[in-house]
């Protein structure tokens, strides 16, 4: 197969998240080059929706019911899957989110509670590092399988109101870096660790942030539009080509690297 081609044909992926709004549109990217598709989540009911949205369109998929940050129930999900499938080449960690009550856009960072500030970094960086160590650890077996987690422009730029999502985030960024350094040196070149960092999409946990109740912008939106050089909200589906490339063999020689898609939001100034 030429080192160009996105094609997946025969790869085996997991999507954590997977029903979610960025998680779902990966996941449909995934079976639309050929993978067959594990979504992975806690709510069985949006799970097994998604996955027989896959089966519709002819791809193979599969429902992998366990919580990101239950290390046994992960790893039971993954011995499930190889049992089904016999291997797994590809991992989407895709769950995650903000939680409302860490946010302290109308209050002091003073008055957030500690331990919203702590389920928020759970969520957030040992919901991927838990699937991240779970499922690699086959890949390391095989020699072989590509990892890309979700970072967010909150690891880099500064973002009010949400301190322990943006330092979640940050760990993501090193934690990505760092296991691409170790899956490569000690198991071979067939592994690959990367990251996206989406700019601004519109998703469930988002929205009531970016949009009011009569579906114009919140004043936050408008400051995001005016700081986005492309003069918009990011659409799901725009995530879908750079992380087939990722995970295809034409980035066989990409490993470690973050990258932005973000419509130009890290770049502006807004000057």
């Amino acid at each position: 197969m030429p080192l160009t081609s996105l094609d997946l044909s025969g790869k085996v992926a997991v999507v954590s998240g997977g029903y979610g709004v960025l998680g779902a549109s990966l996941a449909s990217g995934l079976a639309a080059a050929g993978a067959r598709v594990a979504i992975l989540g806690r709510r069985r009911e949006q799970a097994e929706a998604k996955a027989e949205e896959i089966r519709a369109t002819g791809a193979d998929a599969y429902v992998l019911v366990a919580d990101v940050l239950d290390d046994d129930g992960i790893r039971a999900a993954r011995n499930q899957l190889l049992q089904a499938w016999g291997r797994i080449d590809i991992l989407i960690n895709a769950a995650g989110g903000n939680v409302m009550r860490a946010r302290n856009d109308n209050r002091s960072i003073f008055e957030v509670p500690l331990d919203a500030f702590d389920e928020v970094l759970r969520l957030n960086l040992h919901g991927t590092v838990i699937p991240a160590l779970a499922f690699a650890e086959t890949m390391a077996e095989q020699r072989f399988g590509c990892m890309v987690n979700i970072s967010s422009m909150a690891a880099s730029r500064v973002l009010s109101g949400v301190l322990g999502y943006s330092i979640a985030k940050t760990g993501i960024d090193s934690f990505t870096k760092w296991m691409a350094v170790e899956m490569a040196r000690k198991h071979g070149d067939g592994l690959r660790v990367n990251a996206i960092v989406p700019g601004f999409f519109v998703t469930t946990q988002n929205e009531k942030v970016l949009i009011n109740a009569d579906g114009s912008f919140t004043e936050r939106s408008t400051n995001i539009i005016a700081h986005t050089p492309m003069g918009r909200f990011g659409r799901p589906e725009e995530l879908i080509g750079v992380v087939q490339w990722l995970c295809s063999d034409a980035a066989s020689f990409v490993t470690g690297a973050v990258i932005p898609v973000d419509g130009g939001y890290s770049l502006f100034s807004g000057v």
